[in-house]
């Protein structure tokens, strides 16, 4: 389990993100790029960490199911996640 204040730092990221995200375009549309400069640096999307919903570990984040591997392979062996199924050849 990762540490809760990382997990918050990340949600406090995700919410500025939103915040400024018209604000951007529309900079970014005027290719106002010393007013961009201006902003919080949290308010770039890039800045936001893609974190398991269960664990909250970023590192090996499966996209489509939004878990880590050790999560989505703990949830496909107990068969919490359907149509996955154990590969055997």
């Amino acid at each position: 389990m990762a540490k809760t204040s990382w997990i918050n730092r990340n949600e406090r990221k995700r919410k500025t993100v939103e915040k400024y995200a018209a604000l951007r375009a529309e900079l970014k549309a005027k290719k106002d790029y010393i007013g961009l400069s201006q902003l919080p640096r949290n308010a770039s999307p890039t800045r936001v960490v893609n974190r398991c919903q269960v664990s909250g570990r970023r590192r090996a984040f499966i996209r489509r199911f939004k878990v880590s591997r050790l999560t989505f392979r703990e949830l496909a062996s107990n068969g919490f996640i359907p149509g996955v199924t154990k590969s055997s050849w």
